[in-house]
Protein backbone atom coordinates (compact mmCIF):
# COMPACT_ATOMS: atom_id res chain seq x y z
CA UNK A 1 0.00 0.00 0.00
CA UNK A 2 1.16 3.55 -0.75
CA UNK A 3 1.77 5.96 1.47
CA UNK A 4 0.05 8.86 1.63
CA UNK A 5 1.23 12.61 0.57
CA UNK A 6 1.44 15.37 2.96
CA UNK A 7 -1.33 17.04 1.24
CA UNK A 8 -3.10 13.64 1.16
CA UNK A 9 -2.93 13.34 4.83
CA UNK A 10 -4.22 16.87 5.67
CA UNK A 11 -7.38 16.44 3.24
CA UNK A 12 -8.05 13.30 5.43
CA UNK A 13 -7.56 14.77 8.69
CA UNK A 14 -9.43 17.67 7.72
CA UNK A 15 -12.33 15.23 6.63
CA UNK A 16 -12.24 13.49 9.77
CA UNK A 17 -12.96 16.58 11.69
CA UNK A 18 -15.77 17.59 9.41
CA UNK A 19 -17.38 13.93 10.25
CA UNK A 20 -17.22 14.37 13.41
CA UNK A 21 -18.63 17.71 14.06
CA UNK A 22 -21.19 16.28 11.69
CA UNK A 23 -22.04 13.12 13.74
CA UNK A 24 -22.21 15.77 16.93
CA UNK A 25 -24.17 18.15 15.21
CA UNK A 26 -26.40 15.71 14.28
CA UNK A 27 -27.22 14.28 17.52
CA UNK A 28 -27.17 17.67 19.08
CA UNK A 29 -29.94 19.20 16.41
CA UNK A 30 -30.86 16.48 14.27
CA UNK A 31 -30.78 16.86 10.44
CA UNK A 32 -33.25 19.55 9.47
CA UNK A 33 -31.48 22.28 12.41
CA UNK A 34 -28.07 21.69 11.43
CA UNK A 35 -26.88 23.70 8.88
CA UNK A 36 -23.66 23.27 6.23
CA UNK A 37 -22.53 27.06 7.34
CA UNK A 38 -22.64 25.61 11.49
CA UNK A 39 -20.54 22.18 10.67
CA UNK A 40 -17.46 24.75 8.61
CA UNK A 41 -17.77 27.03 11.64
CA UNK A 42 -17.66 24.24 14.01
CA UNK A 43 -14.54 22.85 12.29
CA UNK A 44 -13.09 26.61 11.10
CA UNK A 45 -12.56 26.00 7.74
CA UNK A 46 -14.53 28.07 5.26
CA UNK A 47 -17.63 26.66 3.24
CA UNK A 48 -16.05 26.15 -0.16
CA UNK A 49 -13.49 24.49 1.56
CA UNK A 50 -15.83 22.18 2.94
CA UNK A 51 -17.63 21.53 -0.19
CA UNK A 52 -14.82 20.24 -1.60
CA UNK A 53 -15.18 17.14 0.49
CA UNK A 54 -18.81 16.81 0.80
CA UNK A 55 -21.12 18.37 -2.04
CA UNK A 56 -24.09 18.61 0.26
CA UNK A 57 -25.80 18.47 3.57
CA UNK A 58 -27.27 15.06 2.44
CA UNK A 59 -23.41 13.75 1.83
CA UNK A 60 -22.42 14.98 5.14
CA UNK A 61 -25.25 12.97 7.37
CA UNK A 62 -24.17 10.11 5.05
CA UNK A 63 -20.72 10.09 6.04
CA UNK A 64 -21.61 10.26 9.51
CA UNK A 65 -24.06 7.48 9.14
CA UNK A 66 -21.43 5.50 7.66
CA UNK A 67 -18.93 6.26 10.23
CA UNK A 68 -21.69 4.61 12.98
CA UNK A 69 -22.43 1.76 10.87
CA UNK A 70 -18.32 0.87 11.20
CA UNK A 71 -17.93 1.55 14.72
CA UNK A 72 -21.24 -0.71 14.66
CA UNK A 73 -19.62 -3.81 12.68
CA UNK A 74 -16.75 -3.25 15.51
CA UNK A 75 -19.10 -3.80 18.04
CA UNK A 76 -20.33 -6.68 16.18
CA UNK A 77 -16.85 -8.35 15.70
CA UNK A 78 -16.30 -7.30 19.10
CA UNK A 79 -19.68 -9.82 20.55
CA UNK A 80 -18.57 -12.17 17.75
CA UNK A 81 -15.61 -12.75 19.61
CA UNK A 82 -16.69 -13.39 22.96
CA UNK A 83 -16.89 -16.85 23.33
CA UNK A 84 -19.74 -18.69 25.61
CA UNK A 85 -22.30 -16.13 25.29
CA UNK A 86 -25.78 -16.68 23.59
CA UNK A 87 -26.85 -14.90 20.29
CA UNK A 88 -29.38 -13.10 22.56
CA UNK A 89 -26.79 -11.65 24.84
CA UNK A 90 -24.63 -10.75 22.02
CA UNK A 91 -27.79 -8.64 20.46
CA UNK A 92 -28.23 -7.14 24.14
CA UNK A 93 -25.14 -6.06 24.23
CA UNK A 94 -24.89 -3.82 20.79
CA UNK A 95 -28.46 -2.56 21.52
CA UNK A 96 -26.82 -1.19 25.08
CA UNK A 97 -23.90 0.18 23.31
CA UNK A 98 -26.32 1.90 20.82
CA UNK A 99 -28.34 3.47 23.68
CA UNK A 100 -25.34 4.48 25.26
CA UNK A 101 -23.99 6.43 22.38
CA UNK A 102 -26.99 7.81 21.75
CA UNK A 103 -26.99 9.24 25.74
CA UNK A 104 -23.06 10.56 25.27
CA UNK A 105 -24.15 12.45 22.02
CA UNK A 106 -22.57 10.12 20.00
CA UNK A 107 -25.24 8.34 17.65
CA UNK A 108 -26.80 11.13 14.63
CA UNK A 109 -29.96 11.72 14.67
CA UNK A 110 -31.77 11.54 10.78
CA UNK A 111 -35.56 11.99 9.72
CA UNK A 112 -37.29 8.66 8.87
CA UNK A 113 -38.54 10.49 6.12
CA UNK A 114 -36.32 13.04 3.90
CA UNK A 115 -36.38 12.43 -0.24
CA UNK A 116 -33.09 14.08 -0.78
CA UNK A 117 -31.27 11.96 2.33
CA UNK A 118 -32.91 8.69 1.43
CA UNK A 119 -31.87 9.32 -2.16
CA UNK A 120 -28.61 10.27 -0.92
CA UNK A 121 -27.65 7.35 1.39
CA UNK A 122 -29.06 4.66 -1.24
CA UNK A 123 -26.31 5.77 -3.99
CA UNK A 124 -23.75 5.61 -0.82
CA UNK A 125 -22.42 2.02 -1.39
CA UNK A 126 -20.40 2.33 1.67
CA UNK A 127 -23.44 2.73 3.77
CA UNK A 128 -25.30 0.05 1.78
CA UNK A 129 -22.77 -2.27 2.06
CA UNK A 130 -22.13 -1.76 6.20
CA UNK A 131 -25.81 -1.97 6.54
CA UNK A 132 -26.33 -5.23 4.50
CA UNK A 133 -23.40 -6.47 6.70
CA UNK A 134 -24.43 -5.69 10.60
CA UNK A 135 -27.60 -6.67 9.52
CA UNK A 136 -26.99 -9.99 7.90
CA UNK A 137 -24.66 -10.50 11.03
CA UNK A 138 -27.67 -8.91 13.63
CA UNK A 139 -29.95 -11.30 11.67
CA UNK A 140 -28.15 -14.91 12.11
CA UNK A 141 -28.15 -13.95 15.64
CA UNK A 142 -31.93 -12.70 15.78
CA UNK A 143 -32.71 -16.30 14.24
CA UNK A 144 -30.57 -18.31 16.54
CA UNK A 145 -32.02 -16.59 19.35
CA UNK A 146 -35.40 -16.88 18.19
CA UNK A 147 -34.50 -21.23 18.20
CA UNK A 148 -33.00 -20.77 21.66
CA UNK A 149 -36.47 -19.67 22.86
CA UNK A 150 -34.94 -16.36 23.92
CA UNK A 151 -37.18 -14.21 21.59
CA UNK A 152 -40.02 -14.86 20.41
CA UNK A 153 -39.94 -17.17 17.28
CA UNK A 154 -43.73 -15.88 16.07
CA UNK A 155 -41.84 -12.48 15.33
CA UNK A 156 -40.65 -12.19 12.29
CA UNK A 157 -36.61 -11.26 12.08
CA UNK A 158 -37.00 -8.45 10.06
CA UNK A 159 -39.40 -6.73 12.72
CA UNK A 160 -37.11 -7.98 15.68
CA UNK A 161 -34.03 -6.36 13.45
CA UNK A 162 -35.97 -2.98 13.16
CA UNK A 163 -36.87 -2.67 16.96
CA UNK A 164 -33.25 -3.12 17.97
CA UNK A 165 -32.23 -0.67 15.36
CA UNK A 166 -34.82 1.43 16.89
CA UNK A 167 -33.16 2.20 19.65
CA UNK A 168 -30.64 3.94 18.30
CA UNK A 169 -32.81 6.82 17.30
CA UNK A 170 -35.50 6.24 20.28
CA UNK A 171 -36.38 9.50 22.18
CA UNK A 172 -36.94 8.05 25.88
CA UNK A 173 -33.67 8.18 26.49
CA UNK A 174 -33.25 12.07 25.67
CA UNK A 175 -36.37 12.48 27.74
CA UNK A 176 -35.08 10.96 30.76
CA UNK A 177 -32.07 12.50 30.43
CA UNK A 178 -33.58 15.98 29.84
CA UNK A 179 -35.33 15.12 33.65
CA UNK A 180 -32.44 14.91 35.37
CA UNK A 181 -33.34 12.51 37.89
CA UNK A 182 -31.61 9.88 36.67
CA UNK A 183 -28.29 8.30 35.70
CA UNK A 184 -27.40 7.24 32.38
CA UNK A 185 -26.71 3.71 33.73
CA UNK A 186 -29.97 3.01 34.50
CA UNK A 187 -32.07 4.76 31.52
CA UNK A 188 -29.64 2.55 29.75
CA UNK A 189 -30.91 -0.74 31.81
CA UNK A 190 -34.70 0.86 31.96
CA UNK A 191 -34.72 1.05 28.44
CA UNK A 192 -32.74 -2.33 26.94
CA UNK A 193 -34.67 -4.25 30.18
CA UNK A 194 -38.34 -3.14 27.98
CA UNK A 195 -37.11 -3.54 24.48
CA UNK A 196 -35.24 -7.05 25.61
CA UNK A 197 -37.75 -8.64 27.70
CA UNK A 198 -40.86 -7.60 25.48
CA UNK A 199 -38.89 -9.45 23.30
CA UNK A 200 -38.62 -12.10 24.65
CA UNK A 201 -40.50 -16.01 24.22
CA UNK A 202 -43.07 -16.94 26.41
Amino acid sequence: MSRLSFREQVLRVREDAIVTSVNRLLAEKGFDLMTVDEVAADVGIAKASLYKHFPSKEALAAAAMVRVLQRTSAIVDQQSAIAGISAFERLRAVTRWALEQQLSGEMPSLPSQNSSLRAELLGNRSYLDLLVQVSDRLGEWIVQAQQDGDIDGALPPEVVLYTVFARACDPVPGFLKAGGRYTDEQIVDWVLGTCMNGLRGR
